[in-house]
């Protein structure tokens, strides 16, 4: 290259390095604008959006000129809140007659496809943050990472690493011993030390939170009950090793002893807690941590159940047990001032389904208001994220939905959300 081309260049090079990049500005026009749940809502509002983030709320219909926008929103005949989130889901699968032949027939990469068809149903339904709770580690991972540089589109994901006993419900179950030898991973641990190192190993590869399984599940396919399985001091050193290296820790319970050890352990949220009762109330409120309750999964575990096909003999039994027992002990928890965090267990129901788990909270006597600082306010604070996420506030993530008719007065709005954006992308309208 001539050299006083590549002085050119060179200077050229230097002035872009030093001029701000373009901001893109862009206006909503908000009808009604719940800006920070468990707040009145406002209305006529206008948010100001620069470079995906919130840059003001103001009173009033702005005009474009005034901002130099780039593009102005109307929703003036619609509720505008912030962005949902499910804090329980399992992106890389769905319960159907199907799933034996998938796991024999699917290959990884495959399942990471569906994993992200299943992350788009999602987004769709008006959740821009899910915490998937468990699935193929690395795809997940790789999923996450790829819509955090802004590659595809696609809800953020907190994502797990799973620590789980020999036998335990997040162990494998259900299939020949060649197969579950070879399906048997790293993450399953026996004794306090082993399950350190599963905890450590689960955060080198990349777990945002470790998930452990303190009580047996559902799903197993194993008629080992619903009680307490991992032992306190296994319970113990997962929370100190997670801790330790600042990360939270989620544990699947369903019996009140599992919940109890595993509140006293010092996880930061039970998953399910289908059998909270006065004790475990008592630990919740001492603790502080969240409950996530997942009536959806429930439910539809019990349906399931009741009409065949799916589930085998033993999940069945499980199932018909936890369905009864799930919605009216959340009831109580909430009633008795348990923190929730809005979660479904979206794989046992169908993805983009997630709002239904609002209409059964509501059943149980749970407030409009109240379900959706579950899902926002409630649900950024559980994940560390209060700084960024779960309100419409200066600085924050422009993540915004959009319903015609107000939650607040039919909580059933949020089953047909018509508008997404997912910071300052307009994904659905």
């Amino acid at each position: 290259m001539h050299i006083r081309a590549f002085k050119l260049l060179t200077a050229l090079g230097a002035i872009l390095a030093v001029t701000p990049a373009f901001a893109e500005t862009q206006l909503i026009h908000a009808g009604e604008l719940l800006a920070v749940p468990g707040k009145k809502p406002l209305t006529e509002q206008t948010v100001v959006i620069t470079d995906g983030r919130i840059s003001e709320v103001v009173d009033g219909y702005q005009n474009a000129d005034d901002y130099d926008a780039d593009s102005v929103i109307d929703l003036k005949d619609s509720f505008v809140m912030p962005g949902l989130m499910d804090m329980h889901v399992h992106l890389q699968g769905e319960l159907s007659p199907e799933n034996d032949s998938r796991a024999l027939r699917w290959s990884d990469e495959l399942i990471q496809m569906y994993g992200y068809h299943n992350a788009m149903t999602t987004l769709m339904a008006g959740f821009t943050t899910v915490r998937d709770a468990g699935s193929r580690n690395q795809q997940t991972y790789a999923v996450r990472d790829a819509i955090n540089k802004g590659w595809i589109d696609g809800p953020r994901i907190i994502a797990a690493g799973g620590v789980g006993i020999t036998g335990g419900h997040a162990d494998v179950s259900g299939a020949k011993h060649e197969f579950m030898e070879l399906m048997t991973d790293e993450s399953i641990c026996d004794g306090p030390y082993d399950c350190r190192r599963a905890t450590r190993n689960g955060i080198k590869y990349g777990a945002d939170f470790i998930k452990i399984t303190s009580t047996g599940g559902v799903l197993t396919d194993r008629a080992t009950g619903t009680g307490k399985q991992m032992e306190d001091d296994e319970l113990v050193e997962v929370v100190r090793a997670a801790h330790s290296m600042g990360r939270k820790v989620a544990s699947h319970a369903h019996q009140e002893d599992g919940i109890i050890a595993a509140l006293k352990a010092g996880v930061d949220s039970i998953e399910h807690g289908t059998y909270t009762g006065p004790d475990a109330i008592r630990e919740f409120k001492r603790s502080g941590a969240y409950l996530v309750p997942t009536l959806l999964a429930g439910a539809t575990a019990g349906e399931m159940a009741r009409k065949g096909g799916i589930l085998t003999p033993a999940q069945s039994a499980k199932a018909i047990e936890v369905s009864a027992a799930m919605q009216g002990n959340f009831a109580k928890a909430h009633k008795a001032g348990v923190k929730v965090a809005f979660g479904t267990d979206s794989a046992v129901s169908q993805h983009g389904q997630n709002a239904r788990e609002a209409v059964l909270m509501n059943e149980a006597g749970m407030s409009e208001m109240d379900i959706l600082v579950s899902a926002t306010v409630n649900a950024a604070d559980l994940i560390g994220m209060s700084d960024s996420l779960g309100t419409i506030e200066p600085g924050k993530h422009a993540d915004l939905v959009a319903t015609q008719i107000s939650p607040l007065e039919s909580i059933d709005a949020l089953l047909d959300i018509g508008f997404v954006m997912k910071s300052g992308k307009v994904i659905k309208q």
